[in-house]
């Protein structure tokens, strides 16, 4: 063969020329073509076509060795009818003969390289090749084995050098995920770090909207759920602070809570602290700027979390303290033994020693509801101090160490309810736990005459019932004695220091029916002393013996006192 391979047309068109025997131009320029080939096909397909350069000889087929086994190569001048592919299969890797139609001889020529058959050229010749036919042959043999082997290592260094890439390119990316995700876990584990702190100093709702702050560089608030603000941490504090609608409030409120993590909503990143599913308040950043990330959405998510159980403890600790303080004033009320009730009282913060007031308040539609309990409580923020409060059936009942100022209680829970339509009663001075049952019933009693009044709404303090203190049932001794000294208790006590008939005198006149002489008769004194002793009264009682209640309350309290107590000093 003596064509080199930059004449490929003309072989092509002509055929290779024979390759003198061992010529080593010959070879190297088979060779090569060979070894210049990209695909193992064109490999095979060339040696095939240099075949019948070598002699006579023929190649009848070409295969390529596959996961599946072996594949037929497409060859212009083999034989491919007469070749069965079945038969091939039977040879392993081993060559050998190979019997075919009309054939003297043929052969098959393996192609191998290190690791194994890399496929099969065959071969037919019309007579068995000589020594240096069977030389030629198994030489191309040789080429194109060791063409097929370079080929097939290219191959594998080229996918192993796209695979190299591949896996550098993913090498790379997973290295970036991992920084990425080393940041974001180091941001979180800061997070979780910082709001445990908190939680664990007890630092509360001011705590959580400063670390909030300090997390993520925007103004952190809290606000209630009805949006009156609770915390503000940060630069921007409006002042005075804008309170929303009710109607603006629930608007906003239900379009956080239609989703499952915090929400923008204008220049806010709100989220709503709701353990349990009870909306407790409101957790926000001021992002007029757009700047939140998924770092701020994260810290807001877990600040939130510690808002809700930081609410919820608070709420825990106001209902049993609200439990608490509710139980004592019922053992209050009822009747309590003074060291047990002053030892509970003082564990709730409140001291019996002082002087108190029982206040019973009823607002007609109104039950003695939470929300009741709370108006009571706001209105008569401004002058009881930390008010013992219970239910009692539709009414509110509180002992408080400040006497009400006239209507302002009333007044004020007017203006919370939206409705006057209500009344108080208030007790006189309890001086000990003992005499607690008794202002309740005389609170009770104050209510009640308010409420049977013309005017029906207000505020009635047992003080100003008088003649009514006696005129209810349930009335016992002591209240009688009570009702007499609050009217007569100066001048019995006057006449007990200076052995005197004041008392005694009064009572005459009134069942004399202010008729000086007869007066002065059933006393057995002249009518000028008379005249100097109800003097006397006056100005001892401070009392205006003129006016028509003042007479009815002294005429009733001398009957009392002369009837029911047998005129006791």
């Amino acid at each position: 063969m003596t064509r080199h391979p930059s004449d490929a047309a003309g072989t092509e068109r002509h055929g290779p020329r024979p390759l003198a025997a061992l010529d080593p131009h010959g070879l190297l320029v088979l060779s090569h073509a060979l070894f210049s080939c990209a695909r193992q096909s064109e490999i095979v397909g060339l040696a095939m076509r240099h075949v019948s350069a070598l002699g006579p000889y023929h190649a009848e087929a070409g295969y390529l060795a596959t996961g599946d086994g072996l594949s037929r190569v497409p060859g212009r001048d083999a034989g491919a009818s007469t070749v069965d592919d079945a038969l091939m299969k039977e040879f392993g890797e081993t060559d050998g003969p190979v019997s075919l139609p009309e054939r003297s001889w043929t052969w098959a020529f393996g192609l191998r390289e290190a690791g194994g058959l890399l496929g099969y050229i065959l071969v037919s010749s019309r007579s068995e090749p000589d020594e240096q036919g069977r030389f030629l042959l198994s030489t191309l043999a040789g080429l194109t084995s060791a063409a097929l082997s370079l080929t097939a290592t290219r191959a594998a260094q080229h996918e192993n050098a796209g695979e190299l890439s591949r896996l550098r390119t993913e090498r790379d990316t997973a290295l970036r995920q991992l920084d990425t995700t080393r940041s974001e876990l180091q941001l979180q584990k800061t997070v979780h770090e910082t709001l445990a702190r908190v939680a664990a100093r007890g630092g509360g709702e001011d705590a959580i909207t400063q670390a909030l702050y300090e997390l993520t560089g925007l103004s952190a608030l809290i606000e209630d759920r009805f949006g009156n603000l609770r915390s503000w941490a940060g630069p921007g504090r409006p002042d005075p602070y804008p309170v929303r609608s009710s109607t603006d409030q629930e608007e906003m409120l239900r379009q956080v809570a239609r989703e499952a993590g915090p929400v923008k909503v204008k220049d806010r990143l709100i989220a709503l602290a709701r353990p349990r599913g009870d909306l407790l308040g409101v957790l926000a950043l001021e992002d007029p700027e757009a700047t939140a990330d998924e770092h701020t959405v994260f810290v807001l998510d877990h600040a939130q979390c510690s808002l809700a159980q930081e609410m919820m403890r608070l709420r825990e600790l106001t209902e049993a303290e609200v439990r608490l303080h509710r139980q004592l004033i019922d053992d209050l009320l009822e009747g309590t033994e003074e060291t047990s009730a002053r030892a509970r009282a003082e564990a709730c913060g409140h001291d019996l020693q002082r002087t108190h007031y029982v206040v019973v308040v009823h607002w007609p539609g109104n039950a003695a509801n939470s929300a009741f309990t709370r108006a009571v409580e706001q209105a008569t923020a401004t002058w009881a101090t930390r008010p013992l409060i219970t239910r009692r059936g539709d009414r509110i009942v509180l002992l408080t160490e400040a006497r009400p100022d006239d209507d302002a209680v009333y007044t004020a829970l007017a203006d919370e309810l939206g409705t006057s339509d209500g009344a108080i009663g208030v007790s006189t001075r309890c001086d000990s736990p003992d005499g607690i049952p008794r202002c309740y019933q005389e609170a009770l009693r104050a209510l009640e005459v308010r409420q049977n009044s013309r005017q029906r709404s207000g505020t009635t303090f047992f003080d100003d019932l008088g003649l009514y203190r006696i005129l209810g049932p349930g009335n016992d001794l002591r209240e009688l004695e009570e009702f007499v000294r609050e009217w007569l208790g100066q001048l019995i006590d006057y006449d007990a220091r200076h052995d005197t008939d004041l008392v005694e005198t009064l009572s005459r006149y009134f069942d004399c029916g202010g008729n000086y002489d007869d007066a002065a008769a059933a006393l057995t004194v002249h009518r000028s002393t008379l005249r100097y002793r109800l003097q006397r009264i006056r100005e001892i009682s401070d009392r205006d013996l003129a006016d028509v209640d003042t007479r009815l309350n002294l005429q009733v309290a001398t009957r009392v006192w002369k009837i029911i107590l047998g005129g006791r000093r």
